[in-house]
């Protein structure tokens, strides 16, 4: 007797539902309730005519049979998901470039110089995926991407572009209305913001940090203000009413038309290894609209 395979979406919360045994934080990885799991579980075994799961009150294990369909439902979706995104590139056409990039790198540095890229090169064409999160140029639709890490991503081809330097700046409407700083020890009368984050575990640069390096120690940072993003601590200080510690890198053309002001010749580095990367796979050293990204930004970078 044939029997009708589940489809694609119910393969994927039952894939989510093995991985995770349980249904709850599949449910929350799928977009479904816990009970819209469940009823799609119970569906798939009426279906096969296959119990999938064992049940407690507490808990949830695959059975023999389970554990088989699950390994086959990866295996699938996983090979679907690869050639689904080839098909994306192939429907692209060869002058379409898709950018792997996140946020901060997006907002601060790449977005604003886009279009010198474009009256450099007109016959390449950019989209983007803005996201922090590591892609697979194989199955995720993308051919280059611009990330902040140590560099190594197994099978792709790595270029280290600049390193990380984090410094205090502020808008010259804070030096000309604010209390004034002449030594750092007088950035604590200021709203002092900063980037709360730990790139694969490494704390990033905050206050405390900066005003050890800058000798001031015992430093209260209580009255710091937090940010998940670098764009909203600019954003903070454009306005006029904080100072914060940014990227040098990031703000550079800010800090040359003036609207931002560098305080104290005193920056802290991210650990030495950890830097902004361009990276591609091994197959984009003869594809064209890579290298020509990777010659554009190298002569910004130089410029």
């Amino acid at each position: 007797m044939n029997r009708m395979l589940p489809g694609t979406r119910a393969l994927r919360t039952f894939e989510a539902a093995g991985r995770h045994l349980n249904f709850t934080r599949a449910a929350d990885e799928v977009g479904l309730t816990p009970a819209a799991v469940s009823y799609q579980i119970k569906e798939i075994e009426d279906q096969l005519g296959i119990v999938l799961f064992t049940r407690t009150s507490r808990s949830i294990q695959l059975t023999p049979a389970g554990a088989v369909l699950f390994e086959a439902a990866g295996d699938a979706l996983d090979i679907l998901r690869r050639a689904t995104g080839r098909a994306r590139r192939m429907s692209r056409g060869a002058a379409h470039l898709r950018i792997s990039v996140g946020a901060r790198f997006a907002t601060n540095w790449l977005l604003p110089r886009l279009p010198q890229f474009r009256a450099a090169n007109p016959g390449v064409e950019l989209t983007f995926d803005i996201s922090d999160e590591l892609r697979d140029f194989d199955a995720d639709d993308v051919d280059v991407a611009i990330r902040y890490g140590a560099g190594k991503y197994g099978g792709a081809i790595s270029h280290r572009l600049f390193d990380t330097v984090v410094v205090p700046v502020c808008s010259p409407k804070l030096l000309e209305h604010g209390p004034k700083v002449l030594k750092p020890e007088d950035l604590s009368a200021h709203t002092l913001c900063y980037v709360d984050c730990k790139p694969d575990g490494i704390v990033w640069p905050n206050w405390p940090m900066w005003m050890a390096a800058a000798g001031v120690h015992d430093f209260d940072d209580s009255r710091c203000l937090a940010f998940t993003e670098s764009s909203h601590v600019v954003q903070a200080v454009m306005e006029g009413g904080a100072v914060g510690l940014v990227e040098l890198e990031l703000v550079d053309r800010e800090l040359e038309q003036g609207r931002l002001v560098r305080l104290f010749d005193v920056g802290v580095r991210v650990a030495p290894e950890y830097a902004y990367h361009l990276v591609y796979p091994a197959l984009g050293q003869e594809d064209p609209r890579v290298q020509a990204l990777r010659t554009w930004i190298a002569g910004e970078l130089k410029r």
